[in-house]
């Protein structure tokens, strides 16, 4: 699976048309989505402006969100992001070097429990999208 994609689409496909998905891998991002979604309580709307960029609602169910889609891909395990994972997912898409780059930016980044951690590790990731 693409991941440069989940870490942008992990709110429902955010940039899903730019990273050539296959109808089976997009079904699946959005599978984990609405799983997570109805897991943590958030409203389509709150997924939505999520998706979206806007980082304004700091809900804890929003939060905890973002930490159930990162999870569930893989890529954080118990509030700890797993830089190898990245790495090792990322790279043949962007390079290395880009991504190692954006990983150095985001990567260090806790918040004040799991959820909150990977809330700010997908705006981090989200903001710095461009680079990879």
């Amino acid at each position: 699976m693409k991941v440069l994609i989940v870490f942008a689409a992990f709110a429902v496909l955010c940039l899903a048309s730019a990273a050539e998905l296959t109808d089976s891998q997009k079904a699946e991002i959005k599978q984990r989505a609405k799983a997570c979604a109805k897991q943590e309580g958030i409203t389509k709307e709150q997924a939505i402006a999520l998706r979206s960029g806007n980082f304004a609602d700091t809900d804890p169910k929003v939060k905890c969100f973002a930490n159930c889609f990162l999870e569930q891909s893989g890529l954080l395990a118990n509030g700890q992001i797993k830089p190898d994972v990245v790495l090792a997912k990322l790279s043949p898409i962007a390079g290395e070097a880009k991504v190692k780059e954006v990983q150095a930016k985001c990567d260090s980044i806790k918040g004040t429990d799991k959820c909150d951690t990977g809330y700010q590790l997908y705006k981090c990731y989200y903001e710095n999208r461009a680079q990879i």
